[in-house]
């Protein structure tokens, strides 16, 4: 009887330090998938235009544009189509058109990234075309790609010291009051353009290596609407 007494007390304590390191295991794991899912979360930005006041200018962006002419129309509006019910139009119908006018998103600057969203051309004689740019310096320096309605057709170019150059670009239907998604990864050189859910091309340039800000972009009188802006920050 006395003997079986320090074999009992042993099994005790392998019990008690398995529960132990079991309860620390587990501690840690979830404290490694908290990190991994805060993460993967802090990594995403998804710009909340559902809670942006309706007939006001989009929160955290500032205005620009490109070439000669006004400045865009940037305004918060009601569209019933959208994913959350507003969207931000730009809806300056001035004709000139060597113009383009861009809303800058100021709280991230990054080289690279991988952007997306909805935009619908709504109307515009001389052009119905949306677009991202990224790494964007200034209104004069930045790379982007631009969908359009009038021409049936996506294009990426550099922008330098306000004259834009055409880098690569494909012919493909783009409808007029429809939603659309376009797609900017810029990884180093390397840039990859998607549209409504295909990759169209992916092409390289040198032109702008550093870091700069994303923005939405339309030319001449385009009347455009942009939603469900997503921007990751890519190593």
């Amino acid at each position: 009887m006395h003997g079986s007494r320090p074999d009992l007390i042993q099994l005790r304590q392998l019990i008690l330090a398995a529960v132990v390191i079991t309860a620390i295991i587990g501690i840690v794991a979830g404290f490694i998938l908290y990190s991994v899912d805060g993460f993967s979360q802090s990594a995403a930005t998804v710009i909340s235009i559902g809670r942006m006041d309706i007939g006001s200018p989009p929160a955290d962006f500032q205005f620009a544009r490109t070439g000669q002419g006004p400045l865009g129309k940037w305004i918060v509006v009601r569209d019933e189509s959208s994913f959350g019910g507003r969207v931000i139009e730009q809806s300056s119908t001035d004709r000139t058109d060597y113009r383009f006018p861009l809303a800058i998103f100021d709280p991230i600057v990054a080289k690279n990234v991988d952007v997306s969203l909805k935009f619908k051309p709504v109307a515009g004689r001389v052009d119905q075309a949306g677009g991202i740019a990224v790494r964007v310096v200034d209104a004069d320096n930045y790379y982007v790609v631009r969908a359009n309605a009038l021409e049936d057709n996506v294009r990426f170019y550099r922008v330098v010291k306000g004259r834009r150059e055409q880098i690569d670009g494909m012919n493909i239907k783009v409808a007029t009051n429809e939603w659309h998604s376009l797609g900017l990864k810029a990884q180093g050189e390397r840039f990859t353009i998607e549209f409504d859910g295909k990759t169209l091309f992916t092409t390289t340039d040198k032109t702008f290596t550093g870091p700069g800000r994303i923005a939405v972009w339309t030319k001449a009188d385009s009347v455009t609407r942009f939603d469900q802006i997503a921007i990751d920050v890519l190593p």
